[in-house]
């Protein structure tokens, strides 16, 4: 009887610690959930401040300024290393591109200057190589910000609701295209000797910075600008 009593005790003990011991756990369990459910609203609220719209065309501008700066005087010194070579019709056509370039750049810097932005420091780096090579490497970076970098800014002004920005950025993503082309028919005349061939002057829209060999329009056909007021070009 005794050792049956004593049995039972043991029995119901050893419940109480058991059942102690899982609401322990309950409790611990609902504190981790609760820490980790704190977490992920940081990082949520993290990555919707990162997202932005404001923010993120405010960045997108002040990149393309940057790009559009230091194209317009890597192009310059491109210019400057074809003349060298004896390549003036090529000179002539960085010459006009780096124009072009820096229209967008002031464009870009007045959309930020209306946004209250600060305009950001430059100092351009990049590498002057051979003309056959600066044709390359204007070719690729024209072409990354016709197929990529322009059509993404320009969607994420048109989400900022920002319209300053969104004619300035399509106005550098149109010209870019022609710019492309420009280069790649540059060099293909380079590899086959007949530069000499190519315009000998060009014209510059003042307002988006779209380019003409040897002929413009009455108006530009980008921004409608009358051609009487297009920037002549010439070495």
């Amino acid at each position: 009887m005794k050792k049956s009593i004593l049995k039972t005790f043991l029995g119901i003990f050893i419940l109480v610690i058991l059942f102690q011991s899982c609401n322990d756990k309950t409790v611990d369990n609902t504190q981790v959930k609760d820490v980790n459910a704190v977490k992920k609203e940081i990082v949520t609220d993290t990555e919707t401040k990162e997202k932005d719209p404001q923010k993120v065309i405010i960045q997108n501008m002040q990149d393309a300024y940057k790009g559009e700066t230091t194209a317009h005087f890597k192009y310059a010194a491109y210019s400057k290393k074809a003349i060298e070579e004896g390549h003036q019709e090529i000179g002539l056509l960085f010459k006009a591109a780096s124009g072009a370039e820096l229209i967008h750049a002031n464009n870009h810097k007045v959309v930020l200057i209306r946004m209250g932005e600060s305009i950001p420091e430059i100092t351009p780096e990049f590498t002057v190589m051979t003309t056959a090579e600066n044709l390359k490497e204007a070719i690729e970076g024209e072409s990354y910000e016709f197929n990529t970098m322009y059509p993404e800014f320009i969607t994420n002004a048109n989400t900022a609701g920002n319209y300053m920005a969104q004619i300035s950025l399509t106005y550098a993503y149109k010209v870019e295209k022609k710019h492309r082309d420009f280069y790649i028919e540059a060099l293909a005349a380079l590899k086959a000797g007949t530069d000499k061939n190519l315009a000998k002057l060009y014209y510059l829209c003042p307002t988006c910075g779209n380019t003409y060999a040897t002929t413009a329009p009455s108006r530009c056909e980008i921004s409608m600008t009358d051609s009487k007021l297009f920037i002549k070009v010439t070495l």
